[in-house]
């Protein structure tokens, strides 16, 4: 099982970015880079590669709207030339909330551009003439739709590698059916690891069934917050979790599209899914915060002391997680490296 961090730049980037090398050591394999509305990911990531020599890094994610899949497999192209040949690219299809609120761009059909995007990239990185018939995306653009002196073109530069590793957020049962078939790994949110077979299993299988030989096993990349130890203040820990999940599941989306919202439902949690959203949607984002369940807090975390988190490791590994994405609950520098040190010893003795 490998150990991932997300990169937190909230409080300020360069200084996350030079505690990196530390955390190296410290037994960190892969650095995931977010892209919402603050900066873009791109560029840090660039920074990342430049500050890095082992560390693999990890767009999560870029969504899929504000770049053609040509831009797309350019940047991870790219991406993978600075940094040797270790970078991942994670996409998504975010929520209506960013792509049309921040971005003013519609959102429609997640799951065909998706599938179109991947296809795109692919023949790029292959130094194929890029020629693309689909749904959503068409290269050359068609002579009644343009000029007619669009001609197939392929990437000039030659790239580290032919086959980027592609990792797919996804949480609906077609979006998860899809990612199975077509990605190197696929990442969900807020990831139950006993209830995940029961919510995804039939999407997964579903989707392996109809996957090509030439991809490696599915990857499935699980991000967790982490504190360990008996002295840690562990229900502290988890009320401060409450906001981000009240957040989601109550307001990142509308009452009647909230992918999250409906996550909490599959998961059994439906009263609790309907009164979190009222309460968010009403503006009493404190009250909404305090109804999420703390069973779901707990399952979606590594907090407590190390025989609890032994536990939880064991039920991760079991689900089949491959990659632990983990926040370390810490103030300093020294404290983050010191948990990552303890889950990678926790993780290779599990």
């Amino acid at each position: 099982m490998r150990i991932g961090m997300p990169l937190n730049y909230s409080g300020g980037f360069k200084e996350t970015v030079d505690e990196l090398a530390t955390h190296e050591k410290a037994g960190l394999d892969i650095v995931y880079v977010p892209e919402a509305y603050s900066f873009d990911a791109v560029s840090q990531m660039g920074f990342i590669a430049a500050r890095t020599e082992r560390l693999e890094i990890a767009s999560g994610i870029l969504q899929i709207y504000t770049r053609t899949p040509t831009s797309t497999a350019m940047t991870a192209a790219g991406l993978d030339y600075v940094s040797d040949g270790r970078f991942t690219l994670g996409i998504g299809a975010s929520g209506p909330q960013v792509i049309e609120g921040f971005h003013g761009v519609p959102y429609h059909a997640p799951l065909g551009r998706t599938r179109e995007i991947v296809d795109i990239c692919r023949k790029a990185w292959r130094r194929e003439k890029l020629t693309h018939e689909g749904k959503h995306f068409q290269i050359p653009l068609p002579e009644d739709q343009g000029t007619g002196l669009g001609k197939p073109l392929k990437l000039i530069n030659h790239p580290v590698r032919e086959r980027i590793p592609i990792m797919i957020a996804a949480i609906g049962p077609k979006n998860v059916a899809m990612t199975a078939e077509i990605a190197e790994a696929w990442e969900p949110i807020f990831y139950v690891p006993e209830k995940a077979h029961e919510v995804w299993g039939e999407s997964l299988a579903e989707g392996r069934a109809k996957r090509d030989e030439s991809l490696p096993e599915l990857e499935t990349v699980v991000q967790v917050p982490l504190a360990i130890g008996d002295d840690i203040d562990a229900e502290s820990l988890l009320d401060a979790m409450r906001p981000m999940l009240a957040l989601y599941i109550g307001g990142m989306g509308s009452k009647q599209r909230n992918f999250y919202n409906n996550l909490a439902r599959r998961y059994g949690y439906e009263e609790e899914a309907a009164t979190i959203q009222d309460l968010y949607l009403d503006g009493k984002k404190d009250e909404a915060a305090a109804q999420v369940p703390r069973d779901l807090l707990v399952k979606t975390a590594l907090i407590g002391s190390e025989g609890h988190v032994r536990e939880r490791l064991a039920a991760l590994k079991e689900s089949g997680v491959g990659t632990l994405n983990v926040t370390p609950l810490a103030s300093s520098p020294g404290e983050r490296t010191r948990l990552i040190e303890r889950i990678r010893h926790l993780v290779d003795e599990t």
